[in-house]
């Protein structure tokens, strides 16, 4: 009697990877139209998050690396942001050219909206998902990020 063959790791890491590629563009979407009343988009947001996540100043380049983006797209959100006066710029000792990304009094008004805006709707989201289950899912998620930024392939 023949057993049913298993999936591969390979095969099960592929599906896993296009479920994180279509829930990535429902939670942009949703994150979009959660704070578009606040006049902000899921990748502004991101970024006064980061902002706010650090524990000090940083410079675009900094935190395009702790969010895993591209430079020069977090250089043009943060110049987007500026115009807005929600971040501001400030000299920085070790770098002349590579200023601190700071947030300001706007900026963190806006962001605590947003927070505002997203608890209940997450708490909503997060009904009938069992606490352990979405530990999981991070675990994995993060074990695959590391994997990911140690791949050298990966910068092709």
């Amino acid at each position: 009697m023949n057993k049913p063959q298993r999936a591969s790791a390979g095969d099960a890491l592929t599906d896993l990877i296009l479920t994180m590629f279509r829930v990535n563009n429902l939670t942009l979407a949703w994150g979009d139209r959660l704070v578009a009343p606040l006049g902000l988009t899921s990748a502004r947001w991101q970024i006064l998050g980061a902002v706010v996540a650090a524990e000090r100043p940083q410079p675009v380049a900094w935190l395009a690396r702790d969010l895993g983006a591209n430079r020069q797209n977090v250089q043009r959100i943060v110049n987007d942001l500026t115009k807005e006066e929600l971040v501001a710029f400030e000299p920085n000792p070790h770098h002349r050219r590579a200023q601190l990304v700071t947030l300001t009094d706007k900026g963190r008004q806006t962001y605590d909206a947003a927070i505002r805006l997203y608890t209940p709707r997450v708490e909503a989201l997060a009904e009938g998902l069992a606490v352990k289950d979405i530990e999981a899912a991070r675990s994995v998620m993060t074990m695959l990020r590391q994997k990911l930024e140690g791949d050298e392939n990966t910068h092709v």
